[in-house]
């Protein structure tokens, strides 16, 4: 009934699109201009990284251009497959040990996982940018 036209698989994929990049941007910004890098780059050294400060500029890369990325439709599956790995490093080594539950447990990133790999699977859906240059951008009208 919802789908008669065409509607839900147009805009389907744009609430889970919204909410995941909010929640990755969200996240990116915290570390950037709150931890800053060299807390990114501490927390890291503490949950045992080798070039700590490597990867948290990898990782608040990852977060800020993956979650704008995501909120745009642009490149979703390529963001969607970075978002996800992230989330298969973070399971493990900082989470894993708190057991399933929020606040310290890895239920929350494993939500996040499953939602970046639904974005990677299917993409970013109708009402998108990676569909508008899909259909040819500004010259198909």
């Amino acid at each position: 009934m919802l789908d008669e036209k065409g509607w839900a698989r147009e805009w389907g994929m744009v609430p889970l699109r919204l909410v995941v990049g909010a929640v990755f941007f969200m996240h990116g910004w915290q570390k950037l201009f709150d931890f800053g890098l060299s807390g990114v780059s501490d927390m890291l050294q503490k949950l045992g990284f080798f070039l700590p400060t490597m990867f948290a500029a990898i990782l608040i890369v990852v977060e800020l251009a993956g979650a704008v990325s995501v909120l745009l439709g642009a490149f979703t599956r390529w963001a969607g497959l970075l978002l996800a790995i992230e989330m298969c490093v973070a399971i493990p080594v900082a989470r894993w040990k708190g057991g399933f539950f929020t606040p310290y447990g890895y239920e929350f990133e494993l939500v996040l996982l499953g939602a970046s790999l639904t974005l990677f699977l299917l993409g970013a859906g109708g009402v998108s940018f990676d569909r508008w240059r899909a259909k040819g951008g500004a010259a198909a009208g």
